[in-house]
């Protein structure tokens, strides 16, 4: 399939696949951002469609992977649109919420279990519950999928048996 033809026929789908992005957003815009997402990922990887499969299968693929991409991204992030005059993007790394003496103690007493850990359990413990998905603590750490997730069960077990109270 020529440049020409993979081109229109995306532009053919063009209204399928906003369709399918208000769906996924319900938001006009961030629809329209999807869609041209989708669309600069197609063009970049048209030589790996193969002509015997579906176009508009394989772009709504996309949109799909797109979209769950930039969620997860936005979740680790913690981004959350403030719908104000401007329309400024703020993130909120902590949640205040007026807290109770007593939840402020267990929470440095939580804090101080955590930090007592030996440093190969604290730090990918941390790092999973900062929103590092197991793959990605294992490629910065240098260590094996299957270690990550040991030492992070390890942890939690650990933890549970320091502060039985809180349970």
């Amino acid at each position: 399939m020529s440049k020409i033809e993979f081109s229109n026929q995306l532009v053919y789908l063009e209204g399928m696949l906003t369709n399918f992005a208000l769906k996924l957003t319900a938001n006009r815009d961030d629809a329209n951002d999807l869609v041209q997402d989708t669309f600069l990922s197609a063009l970049m990887h048209r030589e790996q469609f193969q002509e015997s499969s579906n176009l508009k299968a394989w772009t709504f693929t996309i949109m799909k992977n797109t979209f769950i991409n930039n969620y997860r991204k936005n979740k680790r992030y913690k981004t959350t649109f403030d719908s104000t005059r401007d329309l400024f993007f703020l993130a909120q790394n902590k949640v205040h919420v007026n807290a109770d003496p007593e939840s402020t103690l267990r929470e440095k007493e939580i804090n101080a279990a955590i930090d007592n850990l030996d440093r190969e359990y604290k730090v990918p413990f941390k790092m999973y519950h900062q929103g590092y998905k197991y793959k990605e603590i294992s490629d910065m750490l240098g260590l094996n999928i299957g270690t990550v997730k040991s030492r992070i069960f390890c942890t939690r077990k650990k933890l549970a048996d320091s502060l039985d109270g809180y349970i």
